[in-house]
């Protein structure tokens, strides 16, 4: 009898799940659709739930405007902040870990005490800084305050805790200096914790629309997300090219995620195990 409930409950449980699934898959797969589809067709009741006759016209009206740039700009702006935010975050949690100096206690505490202010707080510094320095209105703007993610410093700390000491004394025994025991050691053991800083990063950066809307001014630095909220205003009864817009914008966090999916995996089981 117990297990025949359990049989139940499981499949009960599985029919849930699915049910959620469709419920979060379903607009994605509407904009991808949608962007197939002509303006007459996108707003036809009862709609076409899948495009009879696809079109790639939309992709076409799309990159007339410079789509192409905006694309361009968001996928540098993303990977930039990913390379340099994994960078420095691997090096400050490995020291803040496993390195003794004075005031590291204090120092940690006010990389946790970042992490709980509200990035629109330092927005009027940043925009003072990057105009200063003459990056205002690059793609600058939108990467270097990312370098300094207080969460990244922290995740990598958690990870770096993790590696046994022994292991690094061994490794300058042998004469390994200290960035060759960085990359030789301390690198391979951590990879879980790039994967899933990584995929945060990207996403992070991609979707960071505020910032971009503040530092970004000039139309052809603006960033696929920018772009497309510009579309909104300017075709706001073109549903096809806007759904087409909103497609190009979410293939790469999609992509992204793909990618390293294996390593957020293991990282966040790692993390909930021994962090």
């Amino acid at each position: 009898m117990h297990t025949k409930n359990f049989s139940v409950y499981r499949t009960l449980m599985m029919m849930v799940l699915i049910a959620v699934s469709l419920l979060f898959i379903f607009p994605f797969y509407w904009i991808i659709t949608g962007s197939f589809k002509l303006q007459k067709v996108a707003i036809q009741m009862p709609p076409q739930w899948f495009p009879t006759d696809p079109t790639f016209a939309n992709f076409k009206e799309l990159f007339i405007n410079p789509a192409g740039q905006w694309f361009f700009n968001s996928i540098f702006m993303s990977v930039a902040s990913m390379f340099l935010v994994c960078l420095t975050s691997a090096k400050a949690g490995y020291v803040l870990a496993k390195k003794q100096f004075s005031r590291r206690g204090i120092v940690f505490a006010i990389i946790i005490a970042a992490m709980a202010l509200p990035k629109q707080v330092v927005f009027v510094p940043l925009v003072r800084i990057m105009n200063s320095i003459g990056m205002y209105n690059t793609p600058w703007a939108v990467i270097l305050p990312a370098v300094g993610w207080p969460f990244g410093v922290f995740l990598m700390k958690q990870f770096a805790q993790t590696i046994p000491g022994e292991i690094l004394d061994a490794a300058r025994i042998d004469g390994s200096g200290e960035w060759m025991t960085f990359v030789r050691i301390v690198t391979p053991i951590i990879k879980p914790a790039y994967g899933a800083l990584a995929i945060f990063t990207f996403i992070s950066t991609w979707n960071d629309y505020f910032l971009q809307l503040v530092m970004l001014q000039s139309r052809s630095r603006l960033t696929i997300s920018l772009g497309v909220a510009t579309l909104q205003a300017e075709m706001a009864t073109n549903y096809g090219v806007i759904m087409a817009g909103a497609a190009l914008g979410a293939l790469p966090i999609v992509l992204i995620f793909l990618l390293f999916q294996k390593y957020f995996a293991s990282g966040i089981t790692m993390g909930a195990v021994k962090g």
